[in-house]
């Protein structure tokens, strides 16, 4: 099918992109400093770099399996309820795992348990 390679092509081309991205490790380096303000901005700058591996991390994640699923044919196919992806959600995102009900599915379990674990997270009124 013609448009699986268009699809392909697109996918390859986000994973070499994201790949070279994530390679910077040098940004979540210590450095020693000695001001405590320096130190603070510091680790807040560490932070955010890890923040920015990780979702790296993940899309190369997302879109390695969504080369895998091009080539076993199962490629468009929503990984939960197994029903086609749409076309058009297909072209906005296509490394996308989920049709848009599944995913808005995913989206609002995975925000009610980050609200869960940071209201885990706060201190105890005393």
């Amino acid at each position: 099918m013609q448009s699986n390679e268009l699809f392909r092509q697109v996918v390859k081309s986000k994973l070499n992109e994201a790949v070279a991205a994530t390679g910077s490790r040098d940004s979540i380096r210590i450095q020693q400093v000695a001001d405590p303000i320096d130190m603070t901005q510091e680790a807040a700058e560490r932070e955010l770099a890890m923040q920015n591996l990780h979702r790296g991390a993940a899309l190369v994640r997302q879109l390695r399996s969504a080369m895998e699923r091009l080539d076993d044919s199962s490629y468009g196919i929503c990984l939960h309820c197994e029903e086609l992806i749409s076309p058009k959600r297909l072209k906005a995102i296509p490394w996308t795992e989920f049709c848009i009900s599944c995913q808005e599915t995913a989206d609002h379990s995975n925000s009610k348990r980050e609200f869960n674990t940071s209201a885990r997270e706060l201190p105890e009124a005393a």
